[in-house]
């Protein structure tokens, strides 16, 4: 066989045998790995490409030697599941670096971190000033974790006793012109209010729209496929019906999210008197 056919076929192994133990080991990011997972990733990596090129590696050899390096992480976060002294073996365990504003010297020293390294880390967090840390802590993967103090950190509404109102993620409504009806029913909005939404941003119909989006405040955002397309004239009468749609859903949602009983059948029953009424102005609204 000619050896390039032969290094292409080992190169092929060795790949597909580094994927599916990629896959066993874990999602771990690059970011996320503990010095012993480093460890491990380049050894995998050197036999592979050892297997993949040296014809005097047995491709037996070579498969063996992946499988066992890579079952190793798998059995020692399995007993480190279950032993916190295994884990601490393994994986070391974090250490506090700075302590009410003080740096800790002997903690710097068995970490092997300068104080030009701490003092990037802490930048790369926003902190400039030592004495705003209450503690920092570097953790197995080599991250630096810093909580600042009380005085330094963000007031939050929370704090000022403020109520505010729970959001949700942006949630897709259209993708590749084609509406996405669960997503949309789970918003409580309908498609006829959805499609008086993208009207007003120049869209005639959801084929217009690439991608259209719905934050938790009900404003709809639309990115169309034509950039360029103006915005027409709108008939006022079926966006009215529309709207009114939307109010009607609204109180529905409303119902169900309240714990009030009183509330609960207030809301139930102004949907109900509103839906009424836009099916008695229905025909009407339909006109031109």
């Amino acid at each position: 066989m000619p050896e390039f056919l032969l290094t292409i076929i080992r190169s092929v192994l060795a790949f597909l045998l580094l994927m599916v133990m990629a896959r066993i080991m874990g999602k771990k990011q690059l970011s996320q790995l503990t010095f012993f997972d480093y460890c491990v990733g380049i050894t995998i990596g050197s036999i592979a490409a050892s297997m993949a090129i040296d014809q005097n590696i047995k491709i037996s050899n070579g498969l063996v030697g992946l499988i066992i390096m890579g079952l190793f992480p798998v059995l020692l976060s399995f007993f480190g599941l279950r032993s916190l002294k295994f884990r601490k073996l393994t994986d070391g365990k974090p250490t506090v670096l700075i302590e009410d504003g003080k740096i800790l010297e002997n903690n710097l020293k068995k970490s092997k971190v300068s104080i030009d390294e701490l003092m990037l880390f802490l930048r790369e967090k926003n902190v400039f000033k030592v004495t705003d840390v209450e503690m920092a802590v570097i953790e197995t993967n080599g991250q630096l974790s810093v909580l600042k103090k009380s005085e330094q950190q963000p007031l939050t509404p929370s704090q000022l006793g403020i109520t505010v109102n729970k959001e949700h993620g942006p949630a897709i409504v259209v993708m590749d012109g084609k509406l996405m009806d669960k997503s949309l029913q789970s918003l409580g909005y309908s498609s006829e209010w959805l499609k008086g939404e993208i009207q007003k941003q120049g869209a005639t119909d959801y084929e217009d729209v690439f991608l259209a989006q719905i934050d938790s405040s009900g404003n709809v955002y639309a990115d169309l496929y034509n950039d360029d397309l103006k915005q027409h004239k709108i008939k006022q009468k079926p966006l009215l019906a529309a709207s009114l749609k939307k109010v009607q859903a609204d109180l529905e949602t409303y119902s169900l999210q309240t714990d009030n009983p009183e509330a609960k059948k207030m809301y139930a029953q102004q949907s109900e008197n509103l839906q009424q009424t836009i099916d008695s102005i229905r025909p009407y609204l339909n006109e031109g």
